[in-house]
């Protein structure tokens, strides 16, 4: 799909991250000289699409002072992942969560958590929670703890 002078300049002006501000949209429509609802439509538009996947907050827990990062993974029964994947993915604690295929023998888990915790401690904590959440319907669980901070990027246009 072709993009138009808005599109490109909007993806540029947002390429960065939204401005960390009240009114997001308002200071990216100031920045374009339009209205903030513009750039709100058409960032909606753009989702509808498919020119963009999503619109999300991408903190840096680092610097929020959360330095014990751990992907929690759970060998959970297939019958009832659907139902309490969901669960695990509501708790607070938790950043993101999703459904992956199994790869046997040596990787059973088909369910992974992203944690965060100012300790190794807290976050076992949190995946004891978990695994009190989904009781017998998971068979075996790890957590694997962050080594390295990777960049994050959104949208970018190739110049």
């Amino acid at each position: 799909m072709a993009l138009d002078a808005f599109d490109r300049a909007l993806i540029a002006a947002t390429q960065g991250g939204l401005p960390l501000v009240a009114r997001p949209y308002e200071a990216v429509g100031a920045m374009l000289g339009v209205p903030g609802e513009q750039v709100r439509e058409r960032l909606a538009q753009m989702l509808e699409q498919g020119l963009v996947r999503r619109i999300g907050a991408v903190p840096n827990h680092y610097r929020l002072g959360y330095t014990a990062n751990g992907m929690s993974v759970w060998d959970v029964a297939d019958e009832h992942v659907a139902t309490l994947g969901p669960r695990v993915a509501a708790l607070p604690g938790v950043s993101h969560c999703y459904r992956r295929p199994r790869r046997l023998p040596a990787w059973p888990y088909n369910l992974f958590a992203m944690l965060h915790g100012t300790s190794r401690e807290s976050v076992a904590r949190q995946a004891d929670e978990i695994a009190a959440l989904l009781g017998d319907a998971c068979r075996a669980r790890d957590i694997l703890y962050s080594t390295a901070i990777l960049k994050k990027t959104g949208l970018r246009l190739k110049d």
